[in-house]
């Protein structure tokens, strides 16, 4: 999985860790992204973690904006 291989590579601590997870389960639920090869998925994990990196921490809003930055369907 795109999000995990990612996150071994960064300083977020455990808490946040499980909110980009979150973020990143919840959009692909959203995309009906089954597939975990989708080049689609790391693209999000990337943008993901991008946003947390600003000081984000609402999985709902990471999500949000990272929908809104790679132009993909709205996220509720």
């Amino acid at each position: 999985m795109a999000i995990y291989r990612l996150l071994q590579q960064s300083a977020f601590g455990p808490e946040e860790i499980d909110r980009l997870v979150t973020a990143f389960e919840d959009s692909l639920r959203a995309l009906k992204l089954a597939d975990r090869s989708d080049p689609l998925t790391e693209t999000i994990a990337k943008k993901l973690i991008e946003i947390a990196q600003t000081g984000e921490r609402d999985p709902r809003l990471i999500r949000q904006r990272a929908f809104a930055a790679l132009d993909l369907p709205a996220a509720d």
